[in-house]
């Protein structure tokens, strides 16, 4: 997702610097017309604005303060925009660091996942004072459909983005269940995909997942489950830490952990296969 961000960032005019581990990210980057930095801290002597876009918030916090990172290299002024999507606690512990150097910091995890980054359609949740928001918005809006300004705290960002998991995972698996259901059952997959369809729960998610799962394709979809597996988690935590009950996100959240355990380099909808397993069928057109 970061290479698609900076391919739509290029391809709006900005010159743009990245950095990442993999050689492969780097060479197509700059067949994209990027410039590559060595490590974090250079990349940050060249930028007044920094994406993070990595996978969990031990990464970020590597990116933006470990050795070699962006705060060594960061002057007053510039910006941080973390859009992974990390615990709240996480990005505010963030704050202190980059305040006392005078940088500026938005969190503002995305919704949208690959396909939204690459054809720049992200829906985006940003936390910061609305002056450090206006000042980025051109960037912004070249890798987004729709930003959101969910308040001034930082940490906001990423507990709307929690809570948006919940409803998304908890879907899935709505979606996973019923198709089996229906299959099982007797009834053809065109048919429960026809009429969910023109139901009150139609939906680009419902009517995405259900292609992917009829269509038998559970990898390099763009959607993998370690990434959904870890951002319930995240889910499961903010709720533990305000007291919320979370009776179904739960249950979803167990899901995936079993669905994690037998297809680890799969993507989301190969949990309907072990739901297939236990019913003996297999849901398809």
């Amino acid at each position: 997702m970061g290479l698609a961000i900076a391919k739509n960032i290029l391809k709006a005019g900005f010159p743009l610097v990245g950095f990442d581990l993999r050689e492969q990210q780097l060479a197509e980057l700059e067949a994209a017309g990027g410039q590559r930095a060595v490590n974090c801290t250079e990349l940050a002597k060249a930028c007044d604005t920094v994406f993070v876009m990595v996978l969990n918030g031990s990464q970020v916090r590597e990116v933006v303060l470990g050795a070699d990172g962006l705060l060594a290299g960061l002057e007053a002024g510039k910006t941080v925009i973390i859009s992974a999507t990390i615990l709240p606690s996480e990005v505010r512990a963030l704050e202190a660091p980059l305040t006392e150097k005078g940088i500026h910091l938005i969190d503002t995890p995305v919704s949208g996942g690959k396909s939204g980054a690459d054809s720049g359609t992200l829906t985006m949740m940003a936390a910061a004072k609305p002056d450090i928001l206006d000042a980025q918005r051109d960037v912004l809006d070249a890798i987004s459909k729709k930003l959101l300004h969910v308040g001034e705290e930082i940490g906001l960002g990423q507990t709307v983005k929690a809570a948006l998991q919940a409803l998304i995972g908890t879907t899935f698996a709505g979606i996973f269940e019923s198709l089996v259901l229906g299959h099982k059952a007797g009834v053809k997959g065109e048919t429960l995909f026809e009429v969910f369809n023109a139901s009150g729960v139609a939906s680009p998610l419902f009517e995405n997942c259900a292609r992917l799962i009829m269509d038998r394709k559970f990898k390099g979809t763009g959607s993998q489950i370690t990434t959904m597996y870890k951002d319930l988690g995240i889910t499961m935590s903010v709720a533990r830490e305000n007291g919320a009950a979370m009776f179904t996100t739960s249950a979803a959240y167990e899901l995936f952990q079993s669905g994690i355990s037998r297809f680890p380099d799969e993507d989301n909808w190969s949990i309907v296969k072990m739901l297939e397993e236990i019913a003996g069928t297999e849901v398809k057109w």
